[in-house]
């Protein structure tokens, strides 16, 4: 018989009967969609989580309208503000904020791959990745969970635990012996599924020596040395780790040169534990009064409006439950449930149902009277979108605003005296901008190359300016540095570039800076178009507008993305 609406998802099974079934729903369809790179279309979610078309339409309707995920067509596809549930846990765990910076010094020293990982039940998961660019390179992501048997991390985690967290890792080998349910690691071949597995005598042996290897469990080639980071009071907080290939490095190599680097730098983490440890005492009092700061438009207002608007399409209570994890974050590493309702604006008794539902189904643990969040929340769209570049970013945003405006538009990133064509969105006109992406063109004779040189300090901009030579392009190109000087620092206070036939006649264009979370700029937007096809103040009155929306949107993805995760420029 197909599911139908009333049917509860696999995820429903034991489930308490407080629990919110359409949270549950909305998580397995987070889920698969990671668990699928983060693209499935509808029909192949209706068929992976086992829930009735119409459900799913409901469903990812509502992560649409949280933005969480874009409908193309008829695929769903993972967005990078879903990446703001994983932040919430990230913000409220602190680590990468607080142990990033040593892990990214030690890959440049080292020049291999550096990660940290903690503990999630009887695997282990990314937080960090400082890896190497080369042609045979790391590819785990953050939010990444792989078996702790097969991991250096794995063997020291498991030196303490419990009887009953080796029970549960036995019964899930017996019952998974390739690991197919870990897609970050290829499963085990037949073979060696069905072998003995030493980790037992593994983990001993990392309880003994304070530091694991990891040669070729997960894949031939693949070595690994691991330290674990111990909190103040003596708990492991995460686990340091150095990857390597074995055309680089054997295991024993790895050990004997590199283990007294790898446990200096484990030392100053821990330093660095100890001194927010202080620092958090005395802070202790301040944050226990305070609450998480209230969205700027409450929770309650927002989904009643978004009900209103998308009628049965909508599901509150999903959009609710959500919405609870990131109540969580710096400063709000647990919660009481009355904090967490006061954070999200929501009823309590709608908060606690949300709670309980985030327990049952691992999002969420609890002690005593708090809840926080757990490694698992990761999982919901981290691991596919924590390698997203800024071109990947824009290209829906540019999509969009060149189906607004008709005209082509582009992303740029200054790479010297030059601008680099990132991402294009043409339209279909018989006579149009015809630029590809990679296409280089000098930044003074460019909107795009001053938005962005605009965002350079003063001094900056005119060294740049007279060292590059410019040259005219066009009768109208302006090439005196004192003059592109001055253009420069009317860039800078209108927040915008117009460039009329300086690169070419007859072509006009307009662009705005695309700045980081740091407020540096980092690239920039443009639209270009035929100086037939508008007028200089149409270009300000009707384009720059739908330009700023666009990149504003781009921002907001960008901030979110690259908070705890590097996002490469091109």
């Amino acid at each position: 018989m197909p599911p139908t609406d009333t049917t509860p998802p696999p995820a429903a099974a034991g489930a308490p009967a407080e629990a919110v079934t359409p949270l549950m729903r909305g998580i397995a369809v987070l889920r698969r969609l990671t668990d699928a790179d983060g693209t499935l279309s509808l029909s192949e979610l209706e068929r992976a989580t086992g829930l009735a078309r119409s459900t799913v339409d409901r469903v990812t309707a509502t992560l649409a309208r949280m933005g969480f995920v874009r409908l193309d067509g008829r695929d769903a596809v993972l967005t990078p503000r879903v990446m703001a549930l994983g932040n919430a846990y990230l913000a409220a765990l602190r680590l990468p904020g607080l142990l990033g910076g040593d892990a990214d010094a030690l890959a440049d020293a080292l020049d291999e791959s550096v990660s940290l990982a903690v503990p999630d039940r009887d695997g282990i998961r990314f937080l960090h990745q400082a890896t190497r660019r080369r042609a045979m390179s790391l590819s785990f992501r953050i939010g990444d969970l792989l078996p702790a048997e097969r991991t250096a991390p794995g063997a020291l985690f498991a030196a303490e635990w419990t009887e009953a967290e080796w029970a549960r890792w036995r019964e899930r080998r017996a019952a998974d012996p390739a690991d197919l349910g870990f897609p970050a690691v290829p499963p085990r071949a037949p073979g060696r599924a069905a072998d003995g597995d030493p980790f037992e005598e593994r983990t001993q042996e990392a309880r003994e020596q304070g530091w694991a290897l990891d040669d070729q469990l997960i894949e031939p080639g693949l070595v690994a040395l691991s330290v674990p980071v111990r909190a103040p009071d003596g708990s492991i907080a995460c686990a340091a780790s150095v990857v390597s290939h074995t055309s680089r490095h054997s295991a024993a190599s790895l050990r004997d040169t590199l283990l007294p680097r790898l446990r200096e730098t484990v030392a100053a983490m821990e330093r660095v534990l100890a001194r927010a440890d202080v620092a958090d005492e005395a802070v202790d009092e301040a944050v226990d009064e305070a609450a998480p700061a209230h969205a700027e438009q409450p929770l309650a207002a927002w989904t009643a409006a978004s009900k209103q608007e998308l009628g049965r399409e909508f599901i509150e209570s999903l959009a609710r439950g959500l919405t609870v994890l990131t109540a969580f974050g710096e400063g709000h590493a647990e919660l009481t449930l009355s904090a967490a309702a006061e954070a999200t604006g929501l009823a309590r008794a709608t908060a606690r149902r949300a709670l309980i539902t985030l327990e049952h189904l691992g999002y969420v643990a609890s002690e005593g009277r708090t809840f926080r969040l757990t490694p698992r929340v990761l999982a919901l769209g981290y691991p596919p979108l924590s390698r997203t570049s800024l071109p990947q970013i824009a290209a829906p945003h540019l999509a969009a605003l060149a189906a607004r405006v008709h005209d082509s538009a582009s992303l740029a990133t200054l790479d010297g005296d030059e601008i680099r064509y990132t991402a294009r969105v043409a339209t279909t006109r018989v006579m149009s901008v015809n630029i590809t992406v990679g296409t280089r063109l000098p930044a003074y004779a460019t909107a795009l190359g001053r938005a962005m040189l605009a965002g350079l300090p003063p001094a900056e901009r005119y060294a740049r300016l007279t060292r590059s030579a410019p040259r005219p392009l066009t009768p109208r190109t302006v090439t005196a540095p004192d003059a592109l000087a001055a253009l420069l620092d009317q860039v800078a206070d209108q927040g915008y570039a117009l460039v009329e036939e300086e690169l070419e006649e007859g072509l006009r264009s307009i662009a705005v800076p695309v700045r980081s979370g740091t407020g540096e700029v980092v690239a920039a937007v443009n639209v270009a178009m035929h100086t037939v096809r508008r007028t200089a103040e149409e270009c300000v009155t009707d384009v720059l507008p739908e330009l700023r929306a666009t990149v504003a949107g781009i921002e907001a993805d960008l901030h979110i993305a690259g908070r705890f995760a590097r996002i490469p420029l091109t």
